[in-house]
């Protein structure tokens, strides 16, 4: 197999050249199977696109860093929540033609997109929705691992339309830098966003977010219908979340989403464990998910409740609803949303801020067969339960603190 030194093409790394020609002629120059090289340094860089049958590999020391040029991440045509729009381009990216095999590794390097500046540029300009860290779309067989994801303009690590992958051994950063300090003017900063995705596996992974830390989404409202590519078959484990909103269904889930393993994970002074939501308009289903062997310790005092963020366990038909009337039902159609057998097993929570466990279904399709076993949880509020059919509850302990 072939490596590509992408200082062999030009790439400085000072922090201050911009290298995207470089780095690109390695990647287009790449042969089957090959790895194009990132060594120790700070090389900043315009959008990349990567190939099938290749590996980018960073080396311990190495920095990916977004260029401070919206300039050099050119308006594209890409679905962003839910929607096909106009967005400016990632710092790494796939052209959205098929492709097979993209492996991402390394030693730890860094891949940081400098979003706080892209945020404010793109935001200004207004040409397109802002660009993520890493999308990868339309590929069979997508490795990542070992790599750590910082700072996106949006959504940080977007997996659209992909098969067959392995995302082990990551850190993801929204929120906070290397030293700590909050990320300033960026929001809607998710993890990781695994969107009309099959065959997906997250294991032993850090996630620090500013929003959802991971959200598992398949498209919205009609045009998420007509394309209808599920979400389904993806197990997370063995993962620790820092900050952020936890494992969330939705809320653009209008191609479904089932048969989702959340198990093995903590959750500190992130605001929740489980976020479900299919509101009105999306149509379609989330159905077989199971949350196991979860804990959470939420201390965090700066994030209250709101109507994104109901509380620590929480499965909501009215998300994003300041107000709303769950009593009187809709006629049923093809936008009416289902959320069915929901399962939170061997679970603890404790959170300074919202309800402990929030379960709140459509008037006109209820919430079905949604299951607590072993579930120790406490909040300022205790729980609340609305349009559920079949609740099972065993040895299940809720407390106001």
């Amino acid at each position: 197999m072939s490596h590509h030194n992408i200082l062999d093409y030009g790439a400085v790394g000072d922090g201050v050249t911009v290298c995207t020609k470089a780095i690109q002629r390695a990647i287009d120059l790449c042969e089957k199977n090959g790895t194009v090289i990132v060594p120790a340094g700070t090389f900043r860089s315009g959008a990349l696109f990567l190939k099938s049958h290749m590996t980018l590999y960073l080396e311990k020391g190495a920095r990916l860093l977004g260029s401070d040029r919206a300039e050099d991440f050119p308006v594209m045509g890409y679905p962003f929540e839910g929607l096909d729009q106009l967005c400016y381009a990632s710092l790494l990216n796939t052209d959205g033609a098929p492709h097979e095999n993209i492996v991402i590794d390394g030693e730890g390097g860094v891949i940081d997109a400098n979003g706080a500046v892209l945020f404010a540029q793109e935001m200004e300009e207004k040409k397109g929705k802002r660009g993520r860290a890493v999308c990868l779309r339309n590929t069979e067989g997508v490795t990542i691992r070992n790599v750590v994801i910082r700072q996106s303009p949006a959504w940080c690590l977007h997996l659209l339309y992909c098969r067959n992958v392995v995302v082990e051994g990551v850190e993801i950063h929204t929120k906070y830098d290397e030293n700590g300090e909050k990320y300033r003017g960026i929001f809607n900063g998710d993890g990781m966003d695994i969107d009309s995705c099959r065959d997906v596996s997250v294991r032993n992974c850090l996630i620090a977010s500013q929003d959802d830390c991971i959200a598992v989404k398949s498209g919205r409202d009609e045009e998420g219908r007509r394309v209808g590519i599920p979400s389904e078959n993806i197990t997370i484990e063995n993962c620790r979340f820092l900050s952020g909103f936890g494992v969330a269904m939705g809320s653009e889930m209008a191609g479904g989403v089932r048969n989702v393993y959340v198990r093995n994970c903590t959750f500190e002074n992130a605001f929740s464990i489980a976020s479900v939501k299919a509101v009105r308009g999306r149509g379609n289903y989330i159905r077989n998910v199971h949350y196991e062997n979860c804990s959470l310790v939420n201390k965090d005092t700066s994030i209250g409740a709101t109507r994104w963020f109901r509380g620590a366990i929480y499965l909501d038909a009215f998300y994003g609803a300041e107000e709303f009337d769950a009593d009187t039902p809709l006629p049923v159609d093809e936008s009416t949303p289902v959320m069915e057998d929901i399962y939170f097993k061997d679970i603890t929570a404790d959170t300074v801020a919202g309800y402990a466990v929030y379960l709140c279904g459509l008037p006109e399709s209820h919430a079905r067969h949604i299951v607590l076993e072993n579930v120790k949880a406490s909040g300022p509020q205790k729980m609340f339960v609305k349009n559920i059919d079949d609740l099972q509850m065993t040895n299940v302990v809720v407390t106001k603190n």
